[in-house]
């Protein structure tokens, strides 16, 4: 699931550390979690990270409010699809 929401924010430009403090203000997942999760997709994505940090610019940043939105948004899709999966028959 953190990866997931790590996709999810690189997806919105944001950067290690506004992703870290989205999931923990959101999700109630721990900095360090989020962090552990995003070094090692950087050591498994090492060319994509690199490109997306050389891209990162002040310019690309959300406000705090819309990514507060984002955030909420994708917690709020993930709990639909874990409960889905849950009360999937069919699995």
């Amino acid at each position: 699931m953190v990866q997931h929401l790590i996709e999810k924010c690189l997806i919105f430009n944001m950067t290690k550390e506004e992703c870290m403090e989205a999931l923990s203000k959101h999700a109630n997942i721990e900095p360090v979690i989020t962090s552990t999760v995003w070094k090692e997709l950087e050591k498994e994505n090492k060319e994509f990270f690199e490109a997306y940090a050389q891209s990162k610019s002040k310019d690309d940043r959300m406000s705090e409010e819309e990514t507060s939105r984002v955030i909420q948004r994708m917690i709020s899709q993930q709990s639909e699809s874990e409960s889905s999966k849950n009360h999937d028959p069919d699995e």
